[in-house]
C-alpha cells in the first residue's frame, strides 16, 4: 500500500497577498501589484536582499544566478512569478 501526501501548493494569489503585506509592513505604504518598486524610490537595493531573503524563506526557494536580477523584483507580479517558477523546478 502506497501513501500519498498531499503537500499544499501555494498559489500565485498567496504569493502576491504575502508580498504585499510585506511590502506594506516594511514601506508602511500600500501597493498595487504591477508598480515598479524601484522607480518609484521606494525601494532600494538593500531593500531587494531583504526580499531576496524573504521570498527564499517564506517559499522555500533558492535564488540565485540568472534568477538574481532586478526585473524579477521590479513589480510584485515579477516576484510571484518568479516564486511560481522556482517552485515548479
Amino acid at each position: 500500500m502506497t501513501l500519498s501526501i498531499n503537500q499544499p501548493t501555494t498559489t500565485a494569489d498567496d504569493v502576491e497577498q504575502d508580498l504585499l503585506r510585506f511590502l506594506k509592513q516594511h514601506t508602511k505604504k500600500s501597493w498595487e501589484p504591477d508598480v515598479d518598486l524601484f522607480a518609484s524610490g521606494a525601494v532600494s537595493s538593500l531593500f531587494a536582499m531583504q526580499l531576496v531573503m524573504f521570498l527564499e524563506k517564506n517559499f522555500d526557494i533558492a535564488i540565485g544566478g540568472d534568477n538574481l536580477t532586478l526585473a524579477n523584483f521590479r513589480t510584485v507580479n515579477a516576484m510571484t512569478a518568479l516564486v511560481r517558477r522556482l517552485s515548479d523546478e
